[in-house]
């Protein structure tokens, strides 16, 4: 741990940067468990007299009064839950500890704290979820009011235990109780009309927030936006190309040793495919160029006859029968 803080840190500390960042992201792992002296050297390192949003992801069951306080020290003003399910046999089978009632107290203390602008993350798919189980689980959101939701589908990796398991037909795990797709699409489906009716519209494809609540960071991603990525397989992007930190611990701390100023490897985009495969995740959609519309005019006329894709003068979005096959749309945008 103390070698990836020094290069975590070295990798700040050497960066030039191109802008004055107005938002900052803690992401992936549980950044919410990094001591608070590491916080406040992170944030240090970093230009910060433009930050308007620091967002730190959480586990339930690490927010507590004393953390809240550091956070807020160190500058952060919005916190994400990882919640996934409010259901404790849901919970349990993905191996999270928390409870309904721990999320409810965290989310009193966020609040009390002056912390308003948080998410709250659900899965739809996981084992053992029923249709039941799932309208508990909205219930929970209604009552505790977030300004914010995530909405994810259950993702198999073959690189984790329950995921392997599924692909493999095996019964560990709790594989062979994760609900089928057509489940699945159906419990997101009945997100999106619950969360509409509490006043969170769905402003891309994963996410739902109360008006001025939207995520000024993540939207950067879905609108070709530069930014720079610090740590382990981090991303980052100038608008032109991407480049990315290696994903192995070893191969990363060696990263930190090489000559400042080394050049990453970085891959050059397609402005048009990308304008398609990442901005189509908005409910707004985009306003494809003249250009883009001659090149794209096959797969747009396939999915706007099909009915996946909606046209409304000179912008295009995916329907909402589109957003449930939006990888299967997106990759029809690509080497074209």
């Amino acid at each position: 741990m103390a070698q990836y803080e020094q290069a975590l840190l070295a990798e700040l500390q050497s960066r030039e940067w191109p802008w004055q960042p107005n938002t900052l992201y803690f992401g992936g792992g549980t950044p919410s468990l990094m001591p608070a002296s590491l916080l406040r050297q992170i944030m240090d390192a970093i230009p910060r007299s433009r930050l308007a949003e620091v967002t730190l992801e959480c586990a339930p069951g690490t927010v507590t009064a004393e953390a809240l306080s550091a956070w807020q020290a160190c500058g952060v003003n919005r916190v994400s839950l990882g919640v996934q399910s409010f259901i404790t046999d849901e919970l349990r089978q993905v191996g999270r500890r928390h409870t309904a009632e721990i999320v409810k107290k965290e989310l009193r203390l966020l609040r009390a704290h002056g912390l308003a602008n948080f998410n709250v993350d659900l899965i739809a798919g996981l084992p053992n979820q029923t249709r039941a189980s799932w309208e508990i689980s909205l219930d929970w959101i209604e009552r505790l009011a977030p300004p914010h939701i995530s909405v994810y589908i259950f993702e198999v990796d073959e690189d984790s235990r329950l995921g392997s398991e599924i692909l493999l037909g095996g019964v560990r795990y709790g594989a062979p109780k994760a609900p089928g797709d057509d489940l699945v699409a159906e419990l997101y489906e009945r997100a999106v009309e619950r969360l509409a009716g509490l006043g969170l519209r769905r402003y891309e494809i994963s996410n739902f927030a109360r008006a001025g609540f939207e995520s000024r960071h993540n939207l950067k991603y879905w609108r070709l936006e530069p930014y720079l990525g610090f740590g382990l397989d981090a991303h980052s992007f100038d608008g032109k190309q991407r480049w990315s930190n290696p994903d192995v611990l070893e191969e990363y701390l060696a990263q930190s040793q090489r000559p400042a100023g080394a050049e990453p490897r970085c891959s050059p985009t397609d402005p048009a495919e990308e304008h398609f495969f990442v901005g189509l995740r908005l409910m707004d959609g985009i306003e494809p160029t003249s250009e883009e519309w001659s090149r794209f005019a096959q797969p747009i006329g396939k999915w706007v006859e099909a009915g996946m894709l909606e046209r409304d003068g000179e912008r295009l979005r995916l329907s909402p029968s589109g957003v449930l096959v939006s990888n299967e749309i997106f990759q029809e945008f690509l080497h074209v």
